[in-house]
């Protein structure tokens, strides 16, 4: 047992790394700046190459380049609400929607109008924010010499953010008032219009790309009921209630559909992959980092 009286000058002294390994150290983490640095960068250069490209947006006249595809909306839950929605890239391209109505069972079909696409706002956040990430990274092929590690955790770091939020647009669906739901462009996308009654959003979530409608009743402008507008949400359930142009509604009806996009689930794996790449590279220059600050009692 240690005697609590002696000093720390007395207490055997840990041994750091001898004058030879620190030499064999400093050539180490000199191959890992000039070496092993560069093939992180043109891995990861690679692989959000490949994911920025899934969402390019067509070139005019080259529209071929970005494939359109269709995705069939369906729940498993209930079938009030069915449609076929078609993506290209960040663009819906075309909605086919039938929904059945609660009161007289009357099926209605909507579709986009042929002069109107739909861009999704998150696919396009995400793609720039890819795009952010690799203009972080061009230009630092193997001409460009890191000297310190820090450098290489800086530039890590950066590129890091933009991978971290260009995921969270993906997995984070925006939350929105229903007032600003009712006055989305989104709703002058259809023909036939949509009924006043009737409000659509779409929005990814993950690798899915979703569907939410909602069915409104009109309250009573001398009806008793508590009203209390409703906040912000990506879903809101009925009973929501809001006001617009002097009128007050409540939603009576939610019907939610979703699709897998297979790419998306490949791009939210590419933001996986990029960033333990990047940490890993951040590690490796940590553990040189604890021996060039090792300082000994």
């Amino acid at each position: 047992m240690l005697n609590p009286q002696r000093s720390l000058s007395e207490l055997p002294k840990m041994s750091g790394p001898s004058q030879a390994e620190r030499a064999v150290l400093e050539e180490e983490f000199n191959w890992l700046l000039k070496e092993e640095v560069h093939a992180v960068l043109k891995q990861l250069q690679d692989i959000l190459k490949e994911a920025s490209r899934r969402f390019s947006i067509p070139t005019p006249g080259l529209e071929s380049q970005l494939k359109q595809e269709n995705f069939i909306l369906g729940s498993s839950t209930m079938d009030q609400v069915k449609g076929v929605l078609t993506l290209q890239g960040e663009a819906l391209t075309q909605a086919d929607i039938n929904l059945k109505t609660a009161k007289s069972n009357h099926v209605m079909h909507f579709t986009f109008r042929d002069d109107k696409q739909w861009k999704l706002q998150q696919i396009q956040d995400a793609r720039n924010h890819v795009n952010q990430a690799l203009q972080l990274l061009s230009g630092r092929d193997e001409s460009c010499h890191f000297k310190t590690g820090a450098e290489v955790n800086k530039l890590m770091d950066a590129v890091m953010l933009q991978l971290t939020r260009a995921r969270n647009r993906l997995t984070t669906p925006a939350a929105m008032t229903l007032p600003e739901l009712a006055t989305s462009g989104l709703m002058k996308m259809f023909t036939p219009p949509m009924p006043g009654d009737v409000m659509v959003n779409f929005y990814i979530n993950l690798s899915k790309l979703c569907l939410t409608v909602y069915q409104l009743h009109t309250m009573q402008p001398n009806t008793t009921k508590n009203f209390r507008p409703s906040g912000s949400s990506v879903l809101h359930n009925p009973g929501a209630m809001f006001e617009l142009n002097n009128a007050k509604f409540e939603v009576s009806q939610v019907h939610k559909v979703e699709c897998v996009v297979p790419w998306l689930n490949n791009t939210l794996v590419f933001f996986t992959i990029s960033l333990q790449l990047c940490q890993q590279l951040k590690d490796k220059i940590s553990v040189f980092s604890s021996f060039w600050n090792y300082r000994p009692f």
